[in-house]
C-alpha cells in the first residue's frame, strides 16, 4: 500500500452505534462475521439521548384475543402511501423476531402475570400495537444491546467521525469498500471492508428548530456525496419540542392541558393566552390541546380545524411575531374546566384518575416520569414554564434500499435505521424503531448468506481511498486560512432549512432557498470554514456533508412541489397567496426517489411504489428456497 495513513481492514464495518446500528453488529457477530463499529461515541447518538413522554415502539400484536396478523401490520405501515410494498412486509414479518429479542435482552417492555405484552394506540395505529418502556425506550435499548455487543466481543472505536464512503467499481458494479474518518486528533484512519453497515441516524444538524440532540448531527450527507440513492426525502416529521432541553412534548404533557402563553422576547413581559383567541370557546381550545397529545406530529390534513392548528398558532406567534411560546404547568389555563372538555378528552382525563386542580398534579398523577425527566435536566416544571417550537423530528424519507436492506445502487452497502428511507408519508408512532432493528436483521442474514467471501481488490481499494484523501486534503488546507467559522457556516443552512424546508412550504421560497444552498455549497468548497484545531476540523467536514445534504433536501422539496404534490403527511404547501394546495393523492401510489450523479448534479423522479407482496406461503416451496439460498437473491 502506497497510503501512509493507518488502515483497519474488516469484513463489515458497522458505522454509528444507535439502536440500529448497535443491533446490526450483534447479529452480524452472532452469525460468525468479523465486525467493527465505528462511532463518535456510545453515547453520542439520537437513540441513547432522546424519547418522549412514553416513547413508542410498534410491534405485531401480541396479547389477548383481538387478532394481528403479518398482513394486517404490513398494510397499517403501507397505508399512508409512497412506501413501498416490500418493505412494509419485511417490517411486519420481522417485528415479533425483533421485539422479542430485545426482551431476551433485558429491555424491561411490561409485560402481564401470564407473559403477555399489550398494547395501546399510537398516531395512524388501527390496532393496540404499540408498547414502552417510559420516556427512555430507545435509550434501553441502546443499553441492553451495549451489553450484549460487549459480552459478544464486538470491538467498538470510538471518537472517530467518518467523512467519507469509499466506492469503487463503475455502474451497475459500484460498490462499497469501505470509508475514511478522522480521531479526535485529527488524524486520517481508513477501514478497509465487504461491507458497511451505515446507521449514522437521521439529520439532526440540518434544521436550527430541531429536536435531535445537539450531539447528533446525523451523516446521510455522506452516503450523498458517494451517489447512494435516496427516496422520499421531503417526507419528514416536525411537531411541538422543548427547547432547552431537547425533547418531544407529546402524549402526557398535552393531554393533562397545559396553559400555553406567549411573551415578548425578553421571555418574561407582554404574556399572552394566545390560543384562546384564535379559537371560539376555552373549552375548544383546550380539547383540541389535548388531542395534541395523540397527533403529535404536524399533520396537514389537520391544519385546518384538527390539533395542528396547535402547530401553526405556535410556529405564528414564534416566527412571524418574533414572540417566544412555553408550557406553563402550574396553573390552568383561562376557563379551563375538565367538564366542559369535549367527551374524549374528559373521559381519557376521568379514567387515567388525572382531574386534579392543576396541569402539574394532573402530569404527576398520570405520568410521574415525565416530570422527573425534565428535573433531571435542571428543568423544575413546579417552578418555571417549559419554553417550546415547532421542530424538525424525524425523516421518513431516506436513503433507498431493498427488501434486504442494501443501498438499490451501491452494492454491499446497507443503510439502516433512520438513514434507510422506507417510511413514505407517514407512520405508525414507534414503527421506526422497529424498522431499524428488522434491518439490523435483514442486513446481517443477507450478508452472512450472500456477501461471506471477499471481493475487493487492493488496486481498487487504494484508488478509492487516494482519490478521497487527495480531496480531503485540499479541503482541509482550505479550512486552515478560511475566514468563515464552522459555527457561522452551521447556522446559516439550519436557518435556511427550518426557514424554507420545513412544515411550512412554498415553491417561490423553495426557489430561493436552493440558489442559496448552491451559493454556499461552492463557496464552502472553495473556501472551507475555519479550522485551527482538530475539533474544528472535525465541525468543518461535517459541514462539508451536511451542508451538501440541505442542498440535495431543498432540491427534493422543491421537485415534490412542483410536481403538484400538494399538503400532505408533516408538510403544508401554499402558494403565493399564502393559501395550501390540497394533497393530489395519486401520489401516495409513487416514491420520489433522488439521485446524485458522477458529474455533481441532483435528479429526481416518481417510481411507482411496488405493492405488497403475494408471497406464496406453501410450507415445503419456502422450505425448498430457504435451504437452496433462493430467498437472498438480489432484488
Amino acid at each position: 500500500m502506497r497510503t501512509s495513513i493507518p488502515i483497519t481492514r474488516v469484513h463489515t464495518l458497522v458505522v454509528g452505534s444507535g439502536a440500529a446500528g448497535l443491533n446490526a453488529a450483534v447479529q452480524l457477530r452472532r452469525r460468525g462475521i468479523d465486525v467493527l463499529i465505528v462511532t463518535e461515541g456510545l453515547d453520542k447518538g439520537t437513540s441513547i439521548n432522546t424519547g418522549s413522554d412514553k416513547q413508542t415502539y410498534y410491534k405485531l400484536g401480541l396479547c389477548g384475543a383481538t387478532p394481528d396478523s403479518v398482513a394486517d401490520m404490513a398494510a397499517a405501515l403501507f397505508a399512508a402511501g409512497g412506501m413501498h410494498g416490500d418493505l412494509a412486509l419485511a417490517e411486519a414479518a420481522g417485528s415479533a423476531r425483533s421485539f422479542c429479542n430485545l426482551v431476551n435482552l433485558g429491555v424491561p417492555f411490561p409485560q402481564d402475570a401470564y407473559g403477555q405484552f399489550p398494547g395501546y394506540k399510537t398516531d395512524h395505529d388501527p390496532a393496540r400495537r404499540a408498547t414502552s418502556t417510559g420516556p427512555y425506550t430507545s435509550r434501553d435499548m441502546c443499553l441492553a444491546l451495549i451489553r450484549e455487543v460487549r459480552r459478544l466481543g464486538v470491538p467498538v472505536r470510538e471518537r472517530l467521525s467518518v467523512t467519507d464512503l469509499l466506492v469503487c467499481g463503475r455502474g451497475a458494479a459500484r460498490r462499497v469498500c469501505g470509508a475514511v474518518a478522522l480521531d479526535a486528533a485529527g488524524a486520517w484512519r481508513a477501514f478497509r471492508a465487504e461491507n458497511v453497515v451505515f446507521a449514522p441516524g437521521g439529520f439532526g444538524g440540518l434544521y436550527a428548530a430541531s429536536v435531535y440532540p445537539a450531539v447528533h448531527a446525523g451523516a446521510i450527507g455522506v452516503a450523498l456525496r458517494a451517489g447512494a440513492c435516496a427516496q422520499s426525502l421531503p417526507e419528514s416529521q416536525f411537531g411541538l419540542d422543548s427547547l432547552w432541553h431537547r425533547w418531544n412534548v407529546s402524549g402526557s404533557y398535552m393531554q393533562v392541558v397545559p396553559r400555553v402563553i406567549s411573551t415578548a422576547a425578553d421571555g418574561v413581559s407582554d404574556v399572552r393566552e394566545f390560543l384562546l383567541d384564535a379559537f371560539g370557546a376555552p373549552a375548544e381550545a383546550h380539547s383540541t390541546l389535548f388531542l395534541k397529545g395523540y397527533q403529535w406530529p404536524f399533520d396537514a390534513r389537520k391544519a385546518e380545524s384538527g390539533s395542528s392548528r396547535i402547530d401553526l398558532l405556535v410556529h405564528e406567534e414564534c416566527v412571524a411575531k418574533g414572540r417566544r411560546v412555553f408550557l406553563d404547568y402550574r396553573r390552568n389555563g383561562r376557563g379551563f374546566e375538565v367538564g366542559a372538555l369535549s367527551e374524549e378528552a374528559r373521559g381519557y382525563l376521568e379514567q387515567s384518575g388525572a382531574t386534579q386542580h392543576t396541569p402539574l398534579a394532573r402530569l404527576k398523577r398520570m405520568n410521574p416520569g415525565a416530570v422527573s425527566l425534565y428535573r433531571d435536566h435542571g428543568i423544575e416544571l413546579a417552578k418555571e414554564p417549559l419554553e417550546i417550537a415547532v421542530c424538525a423530528q424525524h425523516n421518513n424519507g431516506g436513503l433507498a434500499a431493498n427488501r434486504w436492506w442494501e443501498s438499490v445502487n451501491i452494492k454491499h452497502l446497507f443503510p439502516v435505521g433512520e438513514v434507510n428511507g422506507s417510511h413514505g408519508v407517514g407512520r405508525p408512532g414507534g414503527a421506526a424503531l422497529n424498522a431499524g432493528q428488522v434491518g439490523g436483521v435483514r442486513a446481517a442474514e443477507y450478508i452472512a448468506a450472500a456477501y461471506r467471501g471477499e471481493g475487493v481488490r487492493d488496486a481498487e481499494f487504494e484508488a478509492a481511498l487516494t482519490g478521497v484523501l487527495n480531496l480531503n486534503l485540499a479541503f482541509a488546507a482550505a479550512c486552515a486560512r478560511a475566514p468563515l467559522t464552522w459555527r457561522a457556516c452551521r447556522s446559516e443552512f439550519q436557518r435556511r432549512m427550518s426557514q424554507a424546508g420545513a412544515f411550512l412550504r412554498s415553491e417561490a421560497a423553495l426557489t430561493r432557498a436552493l440558489a442559496e444552498a448552491r451559493a454556499q455549497g461552492a463557496r464552502l468548497a472553495a473556501e472551507g470554514c475555519r479550522a485551527r484545531r482538530a475539533s474544528e476540523l472535525i465541525r468543518a467536514f461535517e459541514n462539508r456533508h451536511l451542508g451538501f445534504a440541505h442542498e440535495v433536501y431543498l432540491a427534493a422539496q422543491a421537485f415534490a412541489v412542483r410536481s403538484g404534490v400538494g399538503s400532505r403527511g408533516s408538510a403544508r404547501v401554499i402558494d403565493g397567496e399564502g393559501q395550501p394546495l390540497p394533497e393530489n393523492p395519486a401520489f401516495r401510489e409513487q416514491v420520489q426517489e433522488t439521485r446524485v450523479g458522477a458529474d455533481g448534479r441532483i435528479r429526481h423522479g416518481w417510481v411507482a411504489r411496488r405493492p405488497l407482496p403475494e408471497a406464496d406461503l406453501w410450507f415445503e416451496t419456502a422450505w425448498a428456497d430457504f435451504t437452496s439460498g433462493a430467498i437472498y437473491k438480489r432484488p
